[in-house]
């Protein structure tokens, strides 16, 4: 079975509006240049309960999970110690993640790693028992993967080139596995119920393909036409596409709707 892969963002900040998630774009972006798909994300606050369901959750699963966000050292940072909690692992100071603090540290100037700031940064190198480092470099300071689970930070210019390095290092031999493709056209003047049975006839017809609709109000705000449509099309797998899209088409055609490509 192909490979499913779920994202959490992590961050009060996140669902404050305070800052913008930038990182769903950005993964969907990274997955589907390898021929992956993201099949869930879910936003989660710096909230220790909630994080614990989460990741018990998560983990009792078999999909791939990338996690941003929440793996610092302050207060408000709970994800490691949640996963910890989850796996009812302990934290423990990870030696290799150590050594790469304090290497930080020194190019800071600061190589005395007894001092309280230090101490403190630290505490990024205690991951849950058994987990393996994922590099940063950015700054070195790692994050961590337990299973199919990989935790990052949540600065993009962080997380994006960490989250690459894995999918290219643990998952290159699941890229391409479904490939999927789409086509559509435009249908003007139709209500959406309308072409249910349209849609479920074809989802009939052709095993493995799906139909969609995409209903736009025509107000031009999503750099399409300024005019009421519906962008109904077909995907799946590229060999049934084209067939299902003519019949989709031919379809149209013969029940009178107004349509176009889109």
């Amino acid at each position: 079975m192909p490979l499913r892969f779920g994202l959490f963002v992590i961050g009060d900040e996140i669902l404050s509006g305070k800052r913008s998630d930038r990182h769903l774009h950005r993964v969907i972006e990274l997955l589907s240049a390898r021929g992956l798909h993201l099949r869930w994300t879910q936003y989660l606050p710096d909230e220790w309960a909630t994080l614990i369901e989460a990741f018990r959750r998560s983990f009792a699963g078999e999909d791939v999970v990338f996690s941003c966000g929440g793996i610092g050292s302050t207060p408000d940072d709970h994800t490691r110690q949640a996963v910890a909690a989850a796996l009812g692992r302990e934290l423990v100071l990870h030696p290799e993640a150590a050594a790469l603090i304090a290497a930080r540290a020194a190019q800071l100037g600061q190589p005395d790693m007894t001092t309280p700031e230090n101490r403190q940064r630290l505490t990024m190198a205690e991951f849950p028992q058994g987990a393996r480092i994922i590099a940063n470099p950015y700054n070195g300071i790692a994050g961590f993967a337990l299973e199919r689970h990989h935790f990052f930070p949540g600065f993009p210019a962080m997380a994006w080139p960490m989250l690459e390095a894995v999918l290219d290092a643990e998952y290159r031999g699941h890229f391409n596995s479904e490939p999927v493709a789409e086509r559509s056209l435009l249908v003007f003047g139709t209500p959406e119920s309308a072409l249910v049975p349209l849609m479920l006839q074809l989802e009939r017809e052709f095993p493995g393909v799906r139909t969609f609709s995409l209903p736009s109000l025509g107000d031009g705000q999503d750099g399409r036409i300024a005019r009421r449509h519906i962008e109904l099309g077909v995907k799946g797998p590229p060999d049934k596409i084209d067939a299902a899209f003519e019949a989709l088409r031919r379809a149209a055609q013969q029940s009178g709707l107004e349509h176009s490509s889109s």
